[in-house]
């Protein structure tokens, strides 16, 4: 009797679970919208911008980078052929001093950064090999400092426009103890197409990781290693002084699109490794209490603007102080542009496209 009512009652479950299950086999699945995905993040993006940050905002979520990485081994037009060179009102611009231990010796567009201590100098980039010679070298003497006290020559990535002038300067001043800080992945980009970076090719000195930090005097940058720029992509947090008061300075060393992004493989993977790295980069700026964002293109921290606005600032506030919430909204700009780009590219994957 027992066996029967167990029987009947294991029937009588089954079948009330059939219906629930066919309803659910039933009902279509939720189609993804990816336009309402990809409105979302460029909003954030936009919101995050403010302000402070249209130039980033523009490159990378309006018009951004998209030919891809560069696999070739050809020579910098520039390079073999003098009559390339841009014209110098379109990249000069006059060196600044920016804080009490750091000076502008960059260009218009793309900047280069000398930071004193009290057993030499720390300099950030090398613009391109036809004008660091009058940037960087004439400017760092215009404003008072001497080339010859480099102590390290930090390179965010390996392209022309920010290696350009290394070799030039190891040349020159690696006899007096100078040494080159770049990422092995970057290294490794430089003796892999040594026709690409004729004129600009350090010899390998320095090979950074993440978390590494180069203490010169009293000062000490600390190394985060940001790949999606490039590969070896690294940007920087370090102190400098304001009127004697100490500002913490998060230095982006990458920005815009410029990998492999054109299909969904390996695009999506690439973006995910591009947001990865700046999620990774705002919260170690975060901890550090960075209220300074600084880069290597002046398009994106505005640097030939700030440095003529300096001129005029009496007591009035630094113009790069943004505060901490500005700096932590530059990352989101660069999320939020990423992940737009990234779901296109899922989109375009999801359509068989």
């Amino acid at each position: 009797m027992k066996s029967i009512l167990r029987h009947l009652v294991a029937a009588s479950l089954l079948a009330a679970a059939l219906p629930v299950q066919t309803g659910l086999a039933q009902q279509p699945a939720a189609k993804r919208d990816f336009e309402k995905e990809i409105t979302a993040a460029l909003a954030s993006a936009k919101t995050a911008a403010q302000f402070d940050f249209l130039g980033t905002l523009v490159r990378t979520c309006l018009v951004p980078q998209s030919e891809g990485e560069n696999t070739t081994d050809v020579p910098y037009p520039y390079v073999t052929d003098p009559s390339k060179v841009p014209s110098r009102d379109t990249w000069y611009t006059e060196p600044a001093k920016v804080f009490d231990n750091l000076y502008f010796v960059g260009g218009k567009v793309h900047s280069a950064w000398a930071m004193t201590t009290k057993e030499g100098i720390i300099l950030f980039d090398t613009i391109y090999p036809y004008n660091s010679e009058e940037l960087i070298i004439g400017g760092m003497k215009k404003v008072g400092l001497d080339p010859a006290h480099i102590k390290y020559l930090m390179i965010s990535h390996a392209h022309g426009d920010h290696i350009g002038g290394a070799e030039m300067l190891q040349n020159r001043y690696g006899k007096s103890g100078m040494k080159v800080v770049m990422t092995d992945p970057d290294w490794t980009l430089v003796e892999k197409y040594p026709n690409r970076y004729k004129t600009m090719a350090p010899k390998r000195d320095i090979t950074a990781t993440d978390g590494m930090k180069i203490t010169l005097g009293e000062s000490t940058v600390a190394i985060t290693h940001t790949p999606g720029h490039t590969p070896g992509t690294m940007s920087y947090i370090f102190q400098v002084f304001d009127k004697g008061r100490p500002v913490t300075v998060a230095y982006s060393g990458g920005t815009a699109f410029n990998f492999n992004n054109r299909t969904p493989d390996p695009g999506i993977k690439n973006f995910q490794i591009y947001i990865d790295s700046q999620r990774k980069f705002a919260a170690n700026a975060a901890a550090a209490g960075a209220t300074v964002l600084m880069s290597n293109h002046s398009e994106f921290d505005i640097a030939d603007t700030k440095n003529k606005m300096l001129a005029s600032r009496g007591n009035g506030p630094h113009p790069y102080e943004q505060g901490t919430d500005a700096v932590q909204r530059y990352f989101r700009v660069m999320q939020g542009c990423a992940r737009a780009a990234q779901l296109k590219l899922e989109q375009r994957q999801a359509e068989g496209r």
